[in-house]
């Protein structure tokens, strides 16, 4: 017979491996762990058929009418330092302090990172977003509910990982953060994971120490 500690510590292994049911409403937030959210996702075949980047998400917009958009938006969010802007009325960021998690590399000009898509557009699309109304798509593209979701990155790595997924391409630093932030990411905006992505999370995850996720659904 199991002792009641050792019974509490079994319940605890079960519950780190099947973490919380998801709630399916928009603006539900619910607590899960890396692991079993990796291993929660949807399966389904990628479908990319018909994407057109611009035609269906898009490009940033400015959401509060400040004269700054999402990236801009961004950089001023993710900035250490407080951000200079080409011209007095502050709309475009010039310099600032910002430290990309690709590679963990200080950066004090905007113009040498790029705003990465944690999951990518060509990703979403084929994942989900092909069937979404165009505002959501436009929403997604320019997500500034989720800090992961939007990053100022290195450039050249940016270029590299293009539109490939965990399978594929993975960053040279904080592996285990960029897997959380991709699975949020899908979680959130209700996305599938064809079944190389699926096992690469799953491998990954494992890999990583157990970490709580908190996800709100869009």
């Amino acid at each position: 017979m199991k002792s009641t500690s050792g019974l509490i510590a079994v319940l605890t292994a079960g519950l780190l491996l099947t973490g919380l049911a998801a709630p399916a409403e928009a603006g539900a937030t619910y607590v899960t762990n890396l692991r079993a959210a990796a291993r929660a996702l949807p399966v389904a075949t990628e479908n990319n058929a018909g994407y057109d980047r611009y035609r269906y998400f898009g490009g940033w917009l400015d959401q509060n009418k400040d004269c700054q958009d999402t990236r801009a938006e961004v950089l001023v969010a993710e900035s250490k330092a407080v951000p200079s802007y080409t011209t007095a009325r502050g709309c475009t960021v010039a310099t600032g302090r910002w430290t990309t998690t690709f590679d963990n590399k200080v950066h004090t000009s905007a113009s040498t990172v790029q705003i990465d898509h944690t999951v990518p557009v060509a990703e979403s699309w084929g994942s989900g977003a092909r069937n979404w109304t165009q505002a959501r798509r436009v929403a997604f593209y320019n997500d500034m509910g989720y800090a992961g979701a939007l990053n100022a990155q290195t450039t050249l790595l940016n270029q590299q990982k293009q539109a490939k997924g965990p399978e594929d391409w993975m960053p040279p630093q904080n592996k285990c953060s960029y897997v959380a932030q991709w699975i949020t990411v899908k979680a959130r905006w209700g996305m599938t994971v064809d079944s190389r992505e699926k096992a690469a999370l799953v491998r990954i995850a494992d890999q990583c120490p157990v970490s709580s996720l908190t996800i709100t659904r869009y």
